[in-house]
């Protein structure tokens, strides 16, 4: 098959780190796979198993960029391209024109967050032949807007052995060493993009809470704010020194492997107040790293254990299940394993490219949705 994969996003995240494992995963198994990126993009050569000639460059700046769709079907004509495959909701439209400006290639889009499409996608997306969603609750969110017959579910999934396979041990301790965390204090962390929706404010007031119990507990945040005025940072971090936390806390801005971060964690923290997914979950999962999260959609369909799951914007009730886990060394061990066996059993990336791959060819075999 002949495949484009389209993302006008700018920064990496984790909607990006599916279009690359995809993009990979569909590469591996003989496909030929093209990808139409933003120019300005920070990711791209994650993109470098892809010949350059592989790659367009286009700018598509909002829902209805005709000028971009005239590009792309082009590009679509040029390379005999059979399926398009869109992740950004801009994309979406100038993605569906394309592919009727050329010679019809079926069009495929994912729906990566849990906000609602507008309910003119209905209507301007009529060659759509279906919606992905990665979970069941961005599944019902789609329903507001394309028939079920519609839409398929593939959940994200991820290479379980880049963080299963490795020595735990070794690889805490180079972590904590770098980065001068004693090897025997609690470590709690969380990775996301900071931004308000992903809940490190309730992470922030729940460490206080828990350096009350734990005065030797350090704590971790991993992720970027992209905004210009890094006000989300600057807010963050004023109150880690309200709270006289400076010192036990460690702020990255990413880790592109995050295999020596989780094995060096006692436990993993998702504050999110909205998770359509969860990769940074299912990464913990699949450390074996015992996890707290908030009831958000995502959280509630990775993991079995309800018992670690807490209200969302509760850092007080945060904090107490935190606590509970790290008095008991057994319990976090039981969570840990139990999570990294539902990551080998659930959440593959083997799986994700199977039902991936085999959507497209009946796509192509003109088969009907099931």
């Amino acid at each position: 098959m002949r495949i484009l994969q389209i993302s006008s996003a700018k920064a990496f995240g984790g909607g990006e780190r599916h279009f690359v494992d995809l993009c990979r995963g569909l590469t591996s198994r003989g496909h030929e796979v093209f990808a139409a990126l933003r120019p300005t993009n920070e990711w791209q050569a994650r993109l470098d198993f892809l010949p350059t000639g592989n790659i367009l460059h286009v700018s598509i700046r909002n829902s209805f960029g005709i000028l971009s769709a005239n590009r792309i079907a082009g590009f679509i004509r040029d390379n005999e391209i059979e399926i398009v495959h869109a992740h950004v909701a801009r994309d979406y439209i100038p993605a569906s024109i394309a592919c009727m400006l050329s010679k019809n290639p079926k069009f495929v889009l994912t729906r990566h967050v849990l906000f609602p499409l507008k309910p003119f996608n209905r209507f301007a997306l009529k060659n759509l032949s279906t919606a992905i969603a990665v979970s069941a609750g961005v599944e019902a969110a789609l329903q507001k807007v394309f028939p079920r017959t519609g839409i398929a579910v593939i959940p994200n999934g991820i290479d379980v052995a880049n963080w299963s396979d490795v020595d735990h041990e070794k690889l805490k301790k180079e972590f904590r060493f770098l980065h001068n965390i004693p090897f025997d204090a609690p470590l709690i962390g969380t990775v996301g993009e900071l931004i308000l929706l992903k809940g490190q404010r309730d992470f922030v007031l729940a460490a206080n809470e828990i350096a009350k119990k734990f005065p030797d507990a350090h704590f971790v945040v991993v992720g970027k704010d992209n905004t210009i005025e890094k006000k989300f940072l600057r807010e963050l971090k004023r109150l880690v020194k309200v709270f006289r936390l400076e010192h036990r806390f460690l702020w990255l801005d990413w880790v592109d492997d995050t295999a020596p971060l989780l094995a060096a964690l006692d436990i993993f923290v998702s504050a999110s107040h909205s998770e359509s997914f969860g990769l940074a979950i299912l990464e913990a999962m699949a450390s074996g790293t015992a996890i707290v999260a908030t009831e958000t959609d995502g959280a509630k369909e990775l993991l079995d254990n309800r018992e670690m799951l807490v209200p969302v914007r509760d850092a007080v009730k945060l904090a107490e299940k935190i606590c509970l886990l790290l008095e008991d060394s057994e319990k976090r061990i039981i969570a840990g394993s139990a999570g990294q066996n539902l990551a080998h059993q659930n959440f593959t990336l083997g799986r994700m490219i199977d039902d991936t791959e085999k959507l497209y060819q009946r796509f192509l075999q003109n088969e009907p949705n099931p």
